[in-house]
């Protein structure tokens, strides 16, 4: 059995929620077991180190490139985003919806299922020329990665990587992003 085969048989699978008509895909079984949570935390640092470090080396023809810092969204992002940026040394910087970030912040505002809602990130959170992956445990629609690429440009950061567990295809989130994105887990 592969990783990805492996880690998508530790989803809890939910039919009919938070609404009839939806399987819901739950990622906290993976965090319960340690060998399923370690799994995931190799597969995406292989691909960080694999693909998205030697891109960016070539890119920049900097041989010496690294990711500067993990942009976890609130609040899945929060879980694997510290894991990664501690075993890359890089900095975890957290993206939280409105109001529960001290001090000054950048926002972004994006469209959830109901109305909108708005993503903060502390100003002084990120260095000017950064290089960032932004991470979650799902896309779907993209709006908030997408708000979480537009705090990170008012930073004058960069974002070099998307990361997600989950990528719920039909959605086609990641094509409104505008860096390269990978998802160990691709469903329908």
């Amino acid at each position: 059995m592969s990783d990805i085969e492996y880690l998508r048989s530790q989803l809890g699978v939910h039919p009919d929620f938070p609404k009839k008509g939806i399987v819901f895909l739950d990622i906290f079984p993976l965090l319960r077991d340690p060998i399923a949570f370690e799994t995931l935390i190799t597969h995406f640092l292989h691909h960080l180190t694999s693909t998205t470090l030697p891109r960016l080396r070539t890119e920049t023809g900097n041989p010496h490139a690294k990711i500067d810092a993990f942009v976890g969204l609130d609040a899945r992002g929060f879980l694997f985003g510290p894991v990664l940026a501690s075993r890359l040394g890089a900095a975890f910087v957290a993206v939280r919806k409105q109001g529960k970030l001290p001090g000054k912040c950048f926002k972004a505002e994006y469209e959830k299922e109901y109305g909108t809602d708005v993503f903060e990130m502390q100003e002084d959170a990120l260095p000017a020329g950064a290089n960032v992956v932004v991470i979650d445990d799902l896309i779907a629609t993209g709006g908030s990665a997408f708000a979480a690429h537009q705090l990170v440009d008012q930073a004058k950061a960069k974002v070099i990587q998307n990361l997600f567990v989950v990528d719920i295809e039909f959605l086609k989130g990641v094509d409104k992003l505008p860096a390269p994105s990978y998802s160990i887990i691709k469903a329908d």
